[in-house]
């Protein structure tokens, strides 16, 4: 599979458990240097899919490939409780030939955590600091980020996007960030990445989405050539449509979605679809 400056691409990756399929048909190309946004409801795929792309997990079927060394922070941020965070850090060091202490070191410097203080005494925030110095202390040019911000206050989840960030801009790494805040990613990350029942419904770059995008909002009697329609809702005598690739019509209210917009639009119109499913 040769996609020229690619960091990260699936072709027809699938992954089966004995429930069913956790992803099927994936495929997509993120270019690299992107911070991309990996949205989707509970269940989608997401952490399936990074435990693939990190080698954690081996597909059933299709092709998936990183450029370069992979970093990866999971969901649980899996830390030695009991482990000072020196022993963590020499632990990254004996695990990793890669590995750059110095850089490593900084990093936790800066988040003013005690090199002697045990992981279990950490804070949520000082927790997610230290995995994030562990994944990035092997200079990796893929870095994975499984919901790092889920058990952070509002403050430290700045702190931590403010580091991450800088990271981004010294080293230029790829990122691929998954959470479920959308307003976390928006202003943040320029590729977009949904997963919806473990398959890619959209993805690109978050400029060129949202240009293909309008919300269409007029009298519950606007017609729209269905084929364009993402996403419809009708509420008294207004109708709000999401659509793609339509030409601007004349008399209703055009407007170019938000990001938070054309994300919850595509994740209510894939859950409104599977409920007809079953119904069916």
């Amino acid at each position: 599979m040769d996609e020229g400056s690619a960091a990260l691409a699936a072709a027809g990756l699938g992954k089966r458990y004995r429930r069913g399929w956790a992803l099927k048909d994936c495929t997509f190309t993120l270019p690299a240097g992107r911070i991309a946004a990996l949205v989707g409801p509970n269940g989608a795929g997401k952490s399936t899919l990074m435990s693939l792309a990190t080698g954690l997990l081996r597909q059933t079927e299709g092709e998936v490939e990183v450029l370069g060394r992979p970093g990866f922070l999971a969901q649980g941020k899996p830390l030695y409780q009991g482990f000072t965070v020196a022993e963590m850090l020499h632990a990254g060091r004996t695990l990793n030939p890669d590995w750059d202490d110095d850089h490593a070191r900084r990093l936790v410097d800066e988040a003013r955590v005690p090199l002697t203080a045990k992981v279990r005494t950490l804070s949520g925030g000082q927790r997610t600091r230290v995995a994030l110095a562990v994944a990035l202390g092997r200079r990796p040019e893929v870095l994975l980020l499984d919901e790092p911000l889920a058990d952070l206050d509002p403050l430290a989840r700045e702190e931590v996007m403010g580091a991450l960030l800088g990271e981004v801009a010294e080293a230029g790494m790829t990122v691929v960030l998954s959470s479920h805040v959308i307003a976390d990613l928006d202003g943040i990350c320029d590729h977009l990445l949904l997963l919806s029942e473990g398959r890619v419904r959209l993805a690109g770059d978050v400029e060129d989405l949202l240009a293909e995008h309008r919300l269409l909002i007029g009298p519950r009697s606007l017609d729209v050539p269905p084929d364009v329609v993402v996403e419809r809702r009708d509420t008294g005598r207004q109708s709000t449509v999401l659509v793609r690739g339509l030409a601007d019509p004349p008399d209703v209210e055009v407007v170019e979605p938000t990001l938070e917009e054309l994300t919850l639009g595509y994740l209510r119109a894939g859950r409104a679809a599977a409920e007809r499913r079953v119904a069916a």
